[in-house]
């Protein structure tokens, strides 16, 4: 399976938009509680983005996984980090996390890759 982890975010993030006029108390208060998580404390920014990866391949979350690669991309997280990573992620998860761990590598690749602007890479 191949997915585009930039569409996976697009469309979750327009169906969080739909849900955000139904439940707007929710949304604005998971908000908050990941602004306060992913704040930097004791941990940087791009350790956090690596354990909300390593989560996100455990619990096999395609969207977590979009937003987080591109999260862990955006922190500075190096393919090497990426995938030692997932080799913990492996071993706590198993063979379902063996297939979303390259899912994740996948979806990083596709976010750390250098972007096309105006046909020039």
């Amino acid at each position: 399976m191949s997915l585009d982890y930039r569409m996976v975010i697009k469309d979750t993030d327009a169906a969080a938009a739909e849900l955000r006029k139904l439940v707007p108390d929710t949304m604005a208060a998971f908000g908050a509680l990941s602004r306060a998580a992913q704040a930097p404390g004791a941990l940087d920014g791009k350790t956090k983005e690596l354990i909300a990866l390593a989560i996100s391949v455990a619990t096999r979350c395609d969207a977590c996984i979009a937003y987080h690669a591109r999260g862990a991309s955006r922190m500075g997280a190096t393919r090497e980090e990426i995938a030692e990573m997932l080799a913990v992620a492996i071993q706590m998860g198993g063979g379902p996390s063996l297939n979303y761990a390259a899912q994740a590598l996948a979806a990083y690749d596709q976010f750390h890759a250098p972007v096309a602007r105006d046909g020039v890479i």
